[in-house]
């Protein structure tokens, strides 16, 4: 049973998350496209991993990303208790997500071995 709470936590999280990450006016964040992959909320509600990815490539701009997440975290989790009813609001850690980028690679990896049959 706890588990199945758990679920519905991180997915609430991720969802609200990805509406509330759009109102930071922070230009590193408002000025890339920066989307909620997940979220992973500890059975206690006290911490939250979010994971997010962006279009941009680059690690410096990761940084950069990275940096005004965690400068805008105050705000993100103010407004993340204003929208979910929990005891507890999670305090934010926030980590790159870069599956896409790696399916991305993959793929052209692929691409070119079919390429190089043919």
């Amino acid at each position: 049973m706890a588990n199945y709470r758990n679920v519905r936590v991180n997915e609430a999280t991720m969802k609200a998350l990805s509406v509330i990450v759009r109102e930071v006016k922070d230009p590193r964040i408002s000025d890339n496209f920066v989307s909620i992959t997940g979220a992973e909320v500890s059975p206690d509600l006290k911490y939250a991993k979010i994971y997010w990815s962006t279009l941009v490539s680059g690690a410096e701009k990761e940084k950069e990303i990275s940096q005004g997440l965690k400068s805008a975290k105050g705000f993100l989790r103010k407004r993340l208790a204003e929208e979910l009813d929990l005891r507890q609001t999670p305090e934010l850690s926030f980590c790159v997500d870069r599956s896409a980028a790696n399916s991305a690679h993959i793929s052209a990896l692929l691409r070119s071995i079919g390429e190089g049959e043919k």
